[in-house]
């Protein structure tokens, strides 16, 4: 059951995919595909734009090497910026890893609230301890939801006074409130189902992990709840209000438990980005000293392949090599900064512009 509509006007949808203005292609880009095709597609772009320029400039480049050093120039400049950028990663890693140093109280004090946090989970779960690895405790929190959507779909269903949600001749708006609650619940419900679905059998250091929680649009359900709870308190039973209220209580401990996953994979990200930029970079640094000591004589690359120079073709080879430290570096930024963008919010705070505040039914 996909999430078309609901209580109110205005709702956003449940995935990140349907919630954003961005075309699915562009997301699908910035957060799905593999990190190496993203960042190979601009070396790519990089290697035929030089080429092209190279055959259009009705000067050759071989002349132009003959008459002044440009080859030269252009590697002591990439071999400048490849050191630079690397020492520049390798810092923001030192950041990222001095976050996980620090005096023994500070240690205790993260391990008691993590422990706590997880007793909680427990509570909710109804288990003896919630799940370590973290797909399954963030699954194990999706079908808690669930579960407590479930609970109150069946007070509504003992009371026997809600009439079926699938009446498409009454709007939401409309509807009476043990109707309104009822679809309210089979959305989360439907929602929370698919993301544990997603979820199952992740492995943490993936995005697919993170990618499930964030189509758990827990921050407005939180916020349904708490609305259909207190403008409703009147025509609900005391069972549907408690089921709601515990409801509520389990979507907001998945806020924190997603954004702690969400941390935990950035660090992750970040980690391994230090190590991708110093594998791309070696081979950057050969290219660019490579055309810095044998580049400078024409000579030295001759004949030309599918009538392209071929010693214009090595010099475009040598800029896409150099570059590709700064496009693994803006791969994993694009996916990193549009996440954050994404989830810049915990709790029942909706930043997104699509759902403006003049299309939110709040009374009603």
């Amino acid at each position: 059951m996909s999430n078309t509509g609901g209580p109110s006007a205005g709702e956003p949808d449940d995935t990140m995919r349907e919630r954003g203005t961005t075309s699915r292609a562009k997301l699908r880009a910035l957060l799905d595909a593999d990190r190496r095709v993203v960042a190979a597609a601009p070396l790519v772009v990089v290697f035929c734009s030089v080429v092209v320029l190279g055959q259009l400039d009705p000067t050759p480049l071989r002349v132009a090497v003959e008459s002044s050093d440009p080859i030269e120039t252009l590697a002591q400049g990439l071999l400048t910026a490849i050191i630079t950028g690397v020492t520049l990663v390798v810092t923001i890693n030192q950041l990222v890893l001095s976050r996980e140093l620090g005096p023994l109280g500070d240690q205790r004090d993260r391990m008691e609230g993590s422990m706590n946090f997880r007793e909680d989970v427990a509570d909710l779960l109804d288990a003896p301890v919630a799940p370590p690895e973290p797909s399954a405790f963030l699954r194990a929190l999706a079908e808690g939801i669930a579960s407590r959507a479930r609970a109150v779909e069946d007070t509504l269903d003992a009371d026997g006074d809600v009439s079926e949600s699938g009446d498409a001749d009454k709007d939401a708006s409309d509807a009476d409130p043990p109707t309104r609650v009822r679809e309210f619940a089979e959305e989360v419900e439907s929602n929370a189902e698919a993301v544990a679905e997603r979820l199952e059998g992740r492995q943490f250091g993936t995005f697919e992990v993170l990618s499930a929680a964030l189509d758990l649009n827990y921050s407005w359900k939180i916020y349904q709840a708490a609305r259909l709870r207190r403008v409703h308190d009147a025509d609900l039973s005391s069972e549907t209000k408690t089921a709601l209220s515990e409801l509520r209580d389990a979507l907001e401990l998945f806020g924190p438990a997603r954004e702690h996953v969400k941390t935990l994979y950035f660090r992750w990200e970040l980690v391994d980005l230090s190590r991708m930029m110093f594998y791309a970079a070696v081979p950057a640094l050969v290219a660019s000293i490579g055309a810095i000591l044998f580049l400078d004589d024409p000579t030295t690359v001759t004949g030309a392949t599918l009538g392209v120079s071929n010693l214009l073709l090595t010099v475009a080879f040598v800029v896409a090599v150099s570059l590709a430290p700064f496009a693994v570096l803006a791969a994993a930024v694009l996916r990193i900064s549009t996440v954050a963008k994404r989830t810049l919010s915990i709790g029942p705070f909706v930043l997104r512009s699509e759902t403006r505040e003049d299309d939110l039914d709040w009374d009603s």
